[in-house]
């Protein structure tokens, strides 16, 4: 007997385990479980205690990735895996990522409880180091199950600590000769889809009041994590406007410009967002006398389509080029990352409308602003959807507010698709 409505025991426990993440992640602000990091290690071990209560299989994967398993009755069969990841940014909210892995842990729980015979084996990740927060690069557990990787990805620094990516890695347990090696440490061909369970980061659902959405696609991005313009320090009395070399104008003459050709695309129809994060002069220089001579800022862009995140680059290098002709600055960057923009597969998404409505559920349709490592599965050809639930006040920041309505729903959808997928 599958049912059609979720259980009172399964939000009785979603309830519960969201109540420990947020007392074990709790940061005095909001929510802090850093990639590789103590935090997100005690994320999966709650995961992980709980998944082997019920009798689940659970292991670490060569990622160090938690990997939960319900067996199906036919082992040659690709696999059918969910899941989302665990770590947060800094001061976050408690939902990012863990409503994927709660959702999909309730389904494999309550199938097994109720000796649901499915042909295929179901797998939920608990994927790490999705938040590029830490190291400037996202979706870093996902990569590594495909080989994606490089020497340049591990010696990336911790924001904080300075630790490389590579020690965080073999810290964790991962097998880092491996990952080094950019083996594929999980054949795509292995998995018969991927689904995964997240909320919505922006503000439509709550907008057009609608509990859930189903995902036709996820935009890319490309960044810089710093970028350092530099000037000549200078008295604030003494260099007038034609002989200064001021760091602060230049980059706000940047960011006028660049945020110029921004309306002017988004005019012709192009799907577009420029963020700069971070942005700010030396502490140890600071002084309202003082023409600034260094200021550093990230640069990132974001777009469903590659070619308009190359353009605007292209747009961002000679707008630096001109600036430093125009004021006496320097622009310095950072190697760019790119994290390509992945499309949903059509069938999945398909049957993710069907089950929508079979719920009586209003549907949506919507395409993601923000990453997820749902892009990585696509991308190296696992057929992939999202289930997106609505989220009050944003998200990366303590004020996500998830109802517990919206997600039981967005959970019953997930756990319907996978008994479809796996029957």
């Amino acid at each position: 007997m599958t049912g059609t409505a979720p259980t009172d025991a399964g939000r009785v426990l979603a309830e519960a385990l969201f109540a420990a993440l947020r007392r074990d992640g709790d940061d005095g602000v909001g929510i802090t479980r850093d990639s590789y990091g103590a935090g997100e290690s005690a994320a999966l071990d709650l995961i992980e205690r709980t998944a082997r209560a019920e009798g689940l299989e659970a292991a670490r994967d060569a990622a160090a990735n938690l990997m939960v398993t319900l067996p199906g009755s036919d082992p040659d069969l690709p696999a059918l895996a969910c899941g989302s990841h665990l770590d947060s940014v800094p001061q976050g909210g408690n939902y990012d990522g863990a409503a994927g892995v709660i959702a999909g842990l309730l389904a494999l729980i309550r199938l097994r409880r109720e000796g649901v015979a499915l042909r295929r084996t179901l797998r939920l990740y608990g994927l790490r180091g999705e938040e590029s927060a830490a190291f400037g690069r996202a979706y870093v557990g996902s990569s590594a199950l495909f080989g994606q990787l490089t020497a340049e990805d591990l010696a990336l620094p911790h924001a904080v600590t300075g630790r490389s990516l590579r020690d965080c890695l073999a810290g964790a347990g991962a097998a880092i000769a491996r990952i080094e090696g950019r083996e594929r440490l999980l054949d795509p061909a292995s998995l018969a889809g991927w689904i995964e369970l997240h909320i919505e980061q922006g503000p439509v659902l709550v907008a057009r009041n609608r509990p859930v959405a189903i995902v036709t696609g996820i935009r890319g991005n490309l960044r810089h994590r710093v970028v350092t313009c530099t000037g000549e320090a200078g008295h604030s009395g003494a260099v007038p406007r034609w002989l200064r070399r001021d760091a602060v104008f230049a980059v706000a003459a940047l960011l006028h410009r660049l945020d110029a050709h921004w309306q002017v695309l988004l005019g012709q129809g192009h799907d577009l967002v420029v963020t700069a994060g971070v942005l700010g002069t030396d502490p140890a220089e600071h002084a309202i006398a003082r023409i600034p001579g260094t200021l550093r800022f990230s640069f990132e862009v974001r777009s469903q389509a590659q070619a308009t995140l190359d353009a605007f680059h292209a747009l961002f290098l000679e707008e630096c080029r001109l600036i430093e002709e125009e004021r006496g600055v320097r622009f310095a960057m950072e190697r760019r990352i790119d994290t390509v923009p992945a499309v949903m597969d059509t069938a999945l998404v398909e049957r993710l409308r069907t089950l929508v409505r079979r719920l009586g559920l209003p549907e949506e349709l919507m395409a993601s602003g923000a990453g997820h490592d749902a892009a990585v599965f696509a991308n190296n050809g696992v057929p992939s959807a999202m289930i997106f639930v609505r989220n009050a006040n944003g998200s990366h920041n303590p004020r996500e507010a998830m109802a517990m309505e919206d997600f039981m729903a967005g959970a019953e959808v997930l756990r319907l698709a996978l008994i479809e997928g796996a029957a």
